[in-house]
């Protein structure tokens, strides 16, 4: 049974009343430190170190070997192998589409200014590899890198116990998007060996411009740490779903869905918004009946019955857009009657999942959409993972002497308002002669 939070009749603000996990990156940052700055200082001999001391690893080679990944491609099971590569498909298309084009806008004669769309040049992309392994964000990285025109794209993911190498399926997932350049690094010194580069040991890593991909609180907060030197996408706390319901919905998907995200990791969040009592008790029967056949059951009962999770008991649908809003889900899914005009209501979400047949363990894999999104309310004001993050914005801006001419006396006007006259001389000085 999940918590109860009843706001029925409720006028508070519901972001102080709404669950959340408990984590505190200001401090991981401060334990991450010296990690961080040995790899700056040393490079792959202090990444190795690292290895060794968090993950309990000699790795013979940073870098994995090509035909490490070709083997893994070779040897990956045909059933996984058609998903992946449907996967694929279906995020190329949709993040093709999510290419910008070049605009123009004149504005008198002479005068334009031009918005370009330019790639970044390199990235470095973290797939996680702890409690779980993600081929699958090998996906929901790459796919959109190489939709913005990347040239050069590095994947990391932690080095497994067995082999000393990252998990099979995403060397195999990194072999079926081209992807060569692959490391056996985990945790905060593979963001630090991406921020930095090495260059004492062959083949020698180049640092990148931009770092995305989700990890643990090690990884987030090395990201905080480099956050300048390089871009980052996020820092991605414990994943989330809110679940919009009402009577309508069938008691089984919601608990499905919940379990599916207390699959991810003990300080994962579910969380129901409901206008039906009636649901909440069909639903906890449901949570009880799935979670004890479900294989990850320790887990998902610590996620499932930390403070991160609850059932929130609202008066109406209205109350319900409210909560969720204050909220902003990673994923939000609306199971409800008419389920498309309640999710065109909804203002603050990471990703939405409209209607019974929608479920976000879809978005995980084959929707198309993008997997990588923000969490901890941070959909409020930041977008997930697309084509967009790997492109900046560049204006040429192009005036003529008579376009330059026609606004001169507004930039010396406004020059001088801010007691910056040589601005305004910087103008004038092309018209005296």
């Amino acid at each position: 049974m999940l918590n109860r939070i009843d706001l029925r009749g409720s006028a508070e603000d519901p972001r102080r009343l709404l669950p959340r996990a408990a984590i505190d990156v200001t401090v991981a940052t401060e334990q991450v430190r010296p990690t961080v700055e040995a790899v700056r200082e040393h490079g792959a001999s202090a990444i190795r170190e690292a290895t060794h001391r968090f993950d309990g690893l000699e790795v013979k080679q940073l870098r994995v070997p090509t035909e490490e990944i070709e083997r893994a491609e070779a040897e990956l099971e045909p059933a996984v192998r058609a998903a992946l590569l449907e996967s694929i498909a279906r995020a190329r298309k949709v993040h093709e589409d999510q290419r910008r084009t070049e605009v123009t806008t004149v504005l008198g004669e002479g005068g334009t200014v031009t918005q370009r769309w330019l790639p970044v040049g390199r990235v470095g992309l973290y797939v996680p590899g702890g409690l779980a392994v993600y081929p699958s964000s090998v996906v929901m990285n790459v796919v959109p890198a190489q939709a913005a025109g990347v040239e050069s794209i590095a994947v990391t993911s932690p080095p497994q116990k067995d082999t000393g190498l990252p998990n099979r399926n995403i060397l195999a997932a990194c072999a079926l998007l081209g992807v060569d350049e692959v490391y056996a690094v985990g945790g905060a010194q593979a963001i630090a060996m991406f921020g930095y580069g090495f260059s004492d040991e062959e083949p020698a890593c180049a640092p990148v411009d931009m770092i995305t991909g989700p990890g643990n609180i090690w990884v987030t907060a090395a990201k905080r740490m480099l956050r300048g030197t390089v871009g980052i996408d996020a820092e991605a706390g414990p994943t989330e779903i809110a679940i919009l319901a009402d009577d309508s919905a069938d008691p089984r998907h919601v608990a499905a869905d919940l379990i599916s995200q207390a699959e991810h990791d003990p300080l994962a969040a579910s969380v129901l918004v409901t206008t039906s009592v009636e649901l909440v008790d069909a639903v906890d029967a449901e949570v009880a009946r799935q979670v004890a056949a479900t294989r990850h059951i320790e887990r998902v009962t610590e996620a499932l019955n930390g403070p991160q999770s609850a059932t929130v008991l609202v008066g109406d649908l209205a109350q319900g857009l409210r909560v969720v809003d204050a909220y902003g889900a990673e994923h939000l899914e609306i199971q409800t009657r008419d389920p498309r005009a309640v999710a065109e209501r909804v203002r603050n979400a990471g990703a939405i999942f409209v209607g019974a047949w929608s479920p976000v363990s879809l978005g995980d894999y084959c929707a198309g959409s993008n997997h990588v999104l923000p969490t901890g309310g941070c959909a409020r004001h930041s977008s997930g993972l697309s084509t967009q993050t790997f492109l900046r914005g560049v204006q040429l801006i192009e005036y003529s002497h008579d376009a330059l001419q026609q606004v001169a006396g507004h930039v010396v006007a406004l020059s001088d308002a801010e007691d910056l006259p040589a601005h305004g001389a910087a103008v004038k000085v092309r018209f005296n002669g």
